[in-house]
């Protein structure tokens, strides 16, 4: 079912009516007859005859009209029957505002299974529980008692009523935008972040559509309808927390590394959304992009009145990955010739006290500007706006004409302006126009630069969009059945992970490059096999009970003689017993020395709310100290292989470094994809450690695997 019926309901009614004023009850009827709701207003309370001046209903069922939302504002063991209610009357939406659900322990989530299995059984959509309410702002649908939200086209999803008062109240005070929209997520039992997306992908009152997010119940399924909506409207998007994966106790480095902000900032990124760090950014990143077209070529230009501010947001929006081209010579010629020869104008452009007598010389500078063909959008830093103020009243007009100009300027050119001044808390007329032309305005330098960053960062995107990463799982369709019978013995042997021999045979059937590895079950086989492999070998204990093998003394390196090689046979298998007596010893492992290169690692991971994630860096025993890692949500391209190689701190050690041969490259991006493969073809695999792998001058050595399987079926990706 759409969601229309319920987030434009024609028809209300109040469950929970009450007389007291401080109720929400009675603030909520209150202020649907003070904002002229036009559907129809049904108070339900047994109780009582009427409501300020509205009749109220005993129960919902004595409504003799159709009731299209219920707003039920009794307690939380009182809703399974009131949805039964609701059901029998044809409801189509509830809005459930009482906590203790799931979030107060394993009755509340007893509860919460109750209310959504009775609501799904009537046909029911529920908002929240623990929810704030919901506001449809242009059809005077007011279910959460906040007066005078200011009206607009940004659609706001928050899961803290407080961050919605906070970005309702800031707007009302500094900007001229407001909202279409306000969900309060709540515990999102049933209607899902996704849905919600979906339906503001289609809604044409929003062009924007901000959020803020602490837990998602289906995160795939969310980032699959964002990858869709930020296509057509961009999507801006605070993450508080850190999923319960980067807390518990795992099996592999990929576990103990994979935190919520670095899992979700790729996927969220990867899908388009503009992520934000800083609570004071999220309304006016949101604002910047419901007003403003993005940047198309990644370039902008900074426009200062002082060479501080200049060079503070050149470094800030280098660090967001914006380029400040030099402007072209046609470009500066034109700007000399009207500045003064102090000036500065290779970008930034620092007009070094021309405007002081004539500020509306900005507005030429601007023009000038825009007209760059290399320039994508501009930032104005300084006191535009306070001139009139700090220096002399006649100036405001000179400013105010200017503004009217550049008004008109992001109209005629399709690009972006975006101001920072120090004057903006005085609210002069001159800023008051540039707002009225959609210019975003900022007393925050800071927040300046993220703005119009963000507008670089969605051009970027929309530039990049491509159809095929759309965070689609195909299992079952690369598996092998090789594969899929060494998965199937491990299963019917009761065991969850893969010897080591196991792991890597399930990469070389997948094209993983092959090693000469074998087991021997004696001194005296190992002694055989390391004399067939004719160099220096590696010893490592395999077992299915030791996953750590060199923390229970299980490896041995660098082994030559027959002596070496007999003496660390029983060397490990004394560790491993000594390490757990109980463990299962299959054998010892003997494997040729790999050839020296640079060691990294690669993981992956069953994140709660996204599903399958792929983690590369560098690796090596000290993986887990210096953390220079990054993630991605699987399934990933052959670009995005590349770029995670080029994000890590170590990616240079790849080049060649003092003498050293570079790196192939090319190779391991090949490994990435198949691990990417891996994980789709076997959706049994929970966790998988490649560490090390060594890249060599060319090609690369998996020189340990480790493979986790999932203790029973696997739920949907992404679900709880």
């Amino acid at each position: 079912m759409t969601l229309d019926r319920v987030l434009k309901a024609e028809s209300v009614a109040i469950v929970g009516a009450s007389r007291a004023v401080t109720k929400r009850g009675y603030q909520a009827i209150r202020i649907l007859l003070e904002e002229k709701y036009g559907g129809r207003i049904y108070p339900v309370n047994p109780k009582e005859d009427s409501i300020l001046g509205l009749r109220c209903y005993k129960s919902i069922s004595d409504i003799e009209g159709p009731v299209d939302l219920a707003l039920i504002t009794t307690p939380a063991k009182t809703i399974p029957k009131l949805l039964e209610e609701c059901g029998h009357k044809g409801v189509k939406g509830a809005v459930i505002i009482a906590g203790g659900f799931g979030e107060t322990g394993a009755e509340g989530r007893k509860l919460e299974n109750l209310m959504v299995e009775t609501a799904r059984a009537n046909n029911i959509r529920l908002i929240g529980p623990n929810t704030s309410g919901m506001m449809n702002l242009h059809q005077r649908l007011n279910l959460v008692g906040l007066r005078d939200a200011p009206e607009g086209n940004i659609a706001l999803l928050s899961q803290s009523g407080n961050m919605a008062l906070t970005l309702i109240t800031e707007a009302k005070l500094k900007s001229r935008k407001g909202f279409s929209y306000y969900v309060g997520v709540g515990n999102e039992a049933d209607i899902k972040f996704h849905e919600y997306l979906e339906f503001f992908r289609q809604d044409e009152n929003t062009r924007a559509i901000l959020m803020y997010v602490e837990g998602m119940r289906q995160g795939r399924e969310f980032l699959q309808q964002a990858y869709k909506t930020t296509l057509e409207k961009p999507v801006v998007l605070l993450k508080s927390g850190r999923s319960a994966t980067g807390k518990r106790s795992a099996g592999s480095h990929t576990g103990a590394l994979a935190g919520m902000s670095e899992v979700a900032r790729s996927a969220f990124q990867r899908a388009g959304i503009i992520w934000i760090e800083k609570s004071d950014q999220l309304f006016p990143v949101a604002e910047t992009l419901s007003s403003l077209p993005p940047i198309k070529s990644n370039q902008v230009a900074i426009l200062a009145d002082g060479g501080g501010h200049a060079t503070i947001a050149a470094d800030l929006l280098t660090d967001l990955g914006v380029e400040l081209p030099r402007l072209a010579e046609k470009t500066q010629e034109k700007l000399r010739a009207i500045l003064p020869s102090a000036a500065s104008v290779p970008n930034p452009v620092d007009v070094a006290g021309g405007t002081d007598a004539d500020p509306s010389l900005f507005a030429d500078c601007a023009r000038i500007i825009l007209q760059d063909p290399n320039i994508g959008g501009l930032l104005l830093v300084g006191l535009f706006g306070g001139y009139g103020i700090r220096f002399a009243e006649s100036l405001a007009l000179k400013e105010e004409d200017a503004a009217h100009q550049m008004g008109k300027m992001v109209r005629k050119y399709k690009k972006p302006i975006v101001v920072h001044s120090l004057f903006a808390s005085e609210k002069p007329h001159a800023l008051d126009l540039l707002r009225y032309y959609d210019i975003s305005v900022y007393d925050s330098l800071d927040v300046a630069c993220k703005c119009i960053g963000s507008l670089a960062e969605y051009g970027r995107y929309l530039k990049a969009y491509h159809t095929k990463m759309n965070f689609e799982l195909n299992p079952d369709q690369k598996a092998h059945p090789e594969g899929r019978a060494l998965i199937e013995t491990v299963r019917r042997d009761g065991r969850r992970a893969l010897l080591e021999p196991e792991a890597k045979r399930l990469l070389e059937i997948h094209g993983a490059p092959a090693s000469r590895d074998r087991i021997a079950a004696t001194a005296e086989e190992a002694v055989r096999l390391a004399r067939d492999i004719d160099e220096r070998v590696v010893l490592k204990i395999v077992s299915p009970d030791i996953l750590h093998k060199s923390d229970a003394g299980g490896v041995m390196v660098g082994l030559k003689t027959e002596k070496q090689v007999r003496q660390g046979f029983a060397t490990i298998v004394k560790n491993a017993r000594r390490y757990n007596p109980k463990a299962d010893i299959r054998g010892v492992l003997v494997a040729p020395m790999a050839p020296s290169g640079v060691e990294v690692i690669i993981g992956t991971q069953i994140d709660d709310q996204f599903g399958p994630t792929i983690m590369y860096g560098l690796g090596g025993i000290l993986v887990e100290v210096l953390k220079d890692v990054v993630f991605r949500v699987l399934p990933i391209s052959r670009s995005v292989a590349k770029r995670m190689i080029e994000e890590t701190q170590s990616s240079k050690m790849l080049d060649g470094l003092r003498g050293n041969p570079p790196c192939d490259k090319k190779a391991l991006v090949n490994l990435l994809l198949l691990c990417s493969d891996l994980v789709e073809a076997y959706p049994e695999i929970e966790e998988m450690d490649l560490n090390p792998v060594i890249v060599h001058e060319q090609g690369l050595s998996v020189v340990d695997a480790r493979i986790i399987l999932k203790d029973a079926a696997p739920p949907a990706p992404g679900n709880k």
